[in-house]
């Protein structure tokens, strides 16, 4: 639940730039801070997340670090909880809980405690349930902590809410309603919005017993209860709130709170959950709770699956056949235990519906945990910060055989192929040897390489001895490399190695449908191929190794 992370914003650390802010905290930070109000309202006073908890924590902390840099010493206090305040008074007030941010604050936390349980921190919507003499009396939804909305009409439809107790009782406990899931695993599904949908549900006038039926409650609290964590969850059992009991653990020390928070992560639950919930047995009285954070209860959310990423700087790298891709260059941010500074965008095309700019905050996720991915833009910097962007259509298969204006990216590459083991397979010669070559002035066109010699290479500042005998021993490599393997670093379309016997002539002298004539060569690769060997760049490159006496050519 959202509430109890956004009660303690001062917990999360506050991290500042020893210098001077950056340039976002002071043109962003009432935006960024507008934007979760709006966030705040929709999700406790609509029941519809626009974001998910995980980033949102993010959004918040990121803004606690920008106001804290522009204006230290202003003192702000934010009420996440302001639209959702209801008119019906809590009998006893809704705690929040301090989010610890990794296994050393827990470690800590736990020293100094004893007696301390587990739950699994359901994601629903927190509850008030009162029952006088044994009966269901009111359901309080949490509201503000303080005030909430009356949900006893339709509560009363919900099987999981007890109506009646086996005893005539006053009761008061606060719990979770949670839509029932089958086999659910938190790590492979994730939240599901399965919260989002209870809240809508609990909002609407008329409840339908399939959607009654739908809906769990999970007690996580009974302030008046027994001091003793193991009667109370036995008692709470005997009265028919089984969860509580079948969903708690005794914890003595890290590890196994550790255990119980990667189990219920990656093992089948009935709910959606977003990590878990460590209960001190001892707390205060009931009449001293407030809505804050307490003392003898904390939360330890699971791994993030996404974060919220300030995008720095937009590249666009043009690959070997023209294939243009955006990159971001990202503020660094953890995901997993590992950091991430760069995201691919995919294509233009796709950066062009999303039209991301410097300033802007992504989210980014890691697919199939190992690469990072470009999810979806989060919030936009009002300043549409202005971009030289390449352009799709001068940029393709045949372009940039010579170090053009806006060539560099693609000549590199395509020289970075050549001497790859697809090309060449030239040693010790690769992209950043190139790339020096370039910017040394030696290599202005594809096969400017091939006469280097010694003198040329010694002007190279920092090319020691060793470096220009090895480049030297690659170039006379080259030479001797057979008249198939030099058509592959030539960039040719793929095509069975048997369909290009015969040397250069016999290949350029057909056309496309003398391409298409042949078995497993489709309309549109003939049609490829037929452009390839009548390019006029790529037969001045033929006449250049044939010159040079390369075989085949």
């Amino acid at each position: 639940m959202r509430s109890v992370i956004t009660l303690l914003v001062s917990a999360l650390p506050i991290l500042c730039w020893a210098d001077e802010c950056p340039d976002e905290a002071r043109s962003q930070v009432n935006t960024l801070a507008e934007h979760i109000r709006l966030w705040d309202d929709s999700y406790h006073r609509l029941g519809h997340s626009p974001i998910s908890d995980e980033l949102y924590d993010q959004a918040r902390q990121r803004l606690a670090n920008w106001r804290q840099c522009v204006s230290p010493s202003a003192a702000t206090t934010d009420k996440p909880l302001a639209s959702s305040r209801g008119t019906v008074p809590h009998p006893i007030a809704h705690t929040g809980l301090e989010k610890l941010l990794d296994e050393q604050a827990v470690g800590e936390w736990l020293h100094v405690r004893q007696d301390v349980w587990i739950q699994p921190k359901v994601d629903g919507v927190a509850v008030t349930l009162v029952y006088r003499q044994g009966h269901l009396s009111q359901v309080i939804s949490r509201g503000d902590g303080r005030l909430g909305q009356d949900w006893s009409a339709s509560s009363s439809r919900i099987p999981a809410i007890v109506q009646r107790l086996p005893e005539p009782i006053d009761l008061v406990l606060q719990g979770e309603l949670y839509w029932r899931l089958d086999d659910h695993v938190q790590s492979a599904q994730g939240g599901l919005n399965a919260r989002s949908k209870v809240a809508g549900l609990m909002n609407r006038r008329q409840l339908s017993d399939a959607d009654a039926a739908g809906i769990g409650l999970f007690v996580w609290a009974w302030p008046e209860g027994p001091e003793d964590f193991t009667e109370r969850l036995a008692t709470l059992a005997r009265w028919g709130f089984t969860d509580s009991q079948d969903y708690s653990h005794p914890v003595e020390s890290l590890t196994e709170a550790a255990h119980w928070r990667t189990h219920w992560y990656t093992h089948p639950l009935p709910f959606a959950s977003d990590g878990v919930v460590l209960h001190q047995a001892v707390r205060a009285p009931a009449e001293r709770w407030q809505v804050s954070t307490p003392y003898w209860a904390v939360a330890w959310k699971y791994p993030a699956a996404k974060a919220l990423a300030l995008v720095r700087n937009v590249q666009f790298k043009i690959g070997r056949t023209g294939r243009i891709t955006p990159l971001l260059e990202l503020e660094p941010v953890r995901l997993d235990d590992r950091q991430i500074s760069r995201v691919s965008v995919g294509s233009l095309k796709r950066w062009q519906a999303l039209d991301i700019r410097p300033g802007d905050q992504v989210s980014i996720s890691l697919a199939g945990q190992v690469i990072p991915r470009l999810d979806e833009v989060i919030l936009r910097n009002e300043t549409r910060v202005a971009m030289a962007v390449p352009h799709a259509r001068d940029f393709h298969a045949l372009s940039c055989w010579q170090l053009d204006p806006g060539c560099e990216e693609q000549l590199l590459a395509r020289l970075t192929w050549l001497s790859g083991n697809q090309g060449l397979a030239l040693p010790h010669l690769g992209r950043e040897t190139w790339n020096v070559l370039i910017q040394a002035g030696l290599i202005a066109g594809f096969l400017d390489w091939l006469t280097l010699d010694a003198a040329e290479l010694a002007n190279i500042d920092g090319f020691g001895d060793r470096s220009r005998a090895r480049l030297l021993d690659s170039i006379r490599s080259a030479r001797q490399r057979p008249f198939a393997q030099w058509l592959k670093a030539l960039g040719v379309p793929p095509v069975a190695r048997n369909n290009l016997e015969g040397g250069w002539q016999t290949l350029v002298a057909r056309d496309t449908q003398a391409w298409q004539a042949i078995d497993g060569i489709g309309p549109g690769r003939a049609a490829q191929l037929s452009a390839f060997f009548h390019d006029p760049q790529v037969q001045a490159l033929a006449e250049t190794l044939r010159v040079a006496g390369i075989d085949g050519f």
